[in-house]
């Protein structure tokens, strides 16, 4: 080959590889997947079965995946950058009652602090470091459930689990940020719907639904079904069948959590299995520690 084609076919190497870094740089920094809801009708409406949707992805703990902490705005921004997705999270109280975003009662696992999270007042829970999954201490910091509001307009709904906060609280923080169309609550029990419903008619709620009888529950209730999203347990069972068909004639939405079981399967291939298999039982969200992987899965 001549010299003059070796520089050619150099160009043409680094060329294709540039474009390929390009490609790959897009894909992990490009913009935000978006999901926008202006007002509470939005939000139920996206949450009602209607049948033929794909798949919605929801980031367990805002995920864990590229080396980010759980509960952490770095790993929501992460997320979005790959898939539209939602966010389940742990409003915690600090000390001197200011609301953080933390799993455990406790700090040791996924910070560099110890002891307990009501121990500490946020001025000293905001000097602490967030751990990553493998317990690596990373440059990223204890966001409040405040900042995290903020963050998620216009990008994303939050699924708010309940830990030690007060409903009360909860509702004060939700309406006085304007967010009820864009943040959701776990429910524990019946009443505390009925308390966020007394405060504001349009609270959309996810809720543990795992039998008919449950369901009965909440018609008997009044809770309206088109503010209702059910979450039917960690494994898919061929039993489940009837009562996905159940909440889907009722307009509810039916969600697994993958993080106790389907999330752990090793290799890859048995995870992206996992999941298409879930979703083609007639599961409408899966919840999972890896939404990144899940959202591929999702493609193929």
């Amino acid at each position: 080959m001549r010299t003059g084609s070796i520089s050619r076919h150099c160009l043409t190497l680094l060329l294709l590889g540039l474009l390929c870094f390009s490609l790959c740089a897009e894909a992990q920094d490009g913009p935000l997947h978006r999901m926008k809801f202006k007002r509470p009708a939005d939000l139920h409406a996206y949450f009602h079965y209607s049948g033929g949707r794909q798949g919605i992805v929801s980031g367990h703990r805002g995920g864990i995946e590229n080396n980010l902490p759980e509960n952490s705005i770095a790993a929501f921004e992460n997320t979005l950058t790959y898939t539209p997705a939602f966010f389940e999270i742990d409003p915690r109280l600090t000390k001197d009652s200011i609301i953080i975003l933390m799993h455990d009662a406790t700090l040791d696992r996924t910070t560099n602090g110890k002891g307990k999270v009501s121990d500490y007042t946020w001025a000293e829970l905001k000097q602490l470091k967030l751990k990553d999954a493998a317990g690596n201490i990373t440059e990223y910091r204890i966001p409040t459930l405040s900042e995290a509001i903020d963050w998620a307009r216009g990008k994303t709904i939050l699924s708010l689990d309940w830990k030690d906060v007060p409903y009360a609280m909860t509702a004060d923080l939700i309406l006085k940020k304007r967010a009820v169309a864009f943040v959701m609550i776990g429910i524990q029990h019946l009443e505390q719907a009925q308390y966020y419903l007394n405060r504001n008619r349009n609270f959309m709620f996810a809720m543990f639904i795992d039998a008919a009888a449950k369901l009965a529950e909440v018609e008997k209730s009044g809770i309206p079904f088109k503010q209702v999203m059910a979450y039917v347990g960690p494994e898919d069972k061929p039993a489940n069948k009837d009562l996905y068909n159940l909440l889907h004639q009722k307009g509810i939405m039916c969600m697994i959590a993958a993080a106790p079981i389907y999330d752990k399967l090793e290799p890859e291939e048995k995870r992206r299995l996992a999941y298409q298999r879930i979703f083609e039982n007639g599961v409408d969200i899966i919840e999972s520690d890896r939404p990144i992987e899940l959202s591929k899965a999702l493609l193929k």
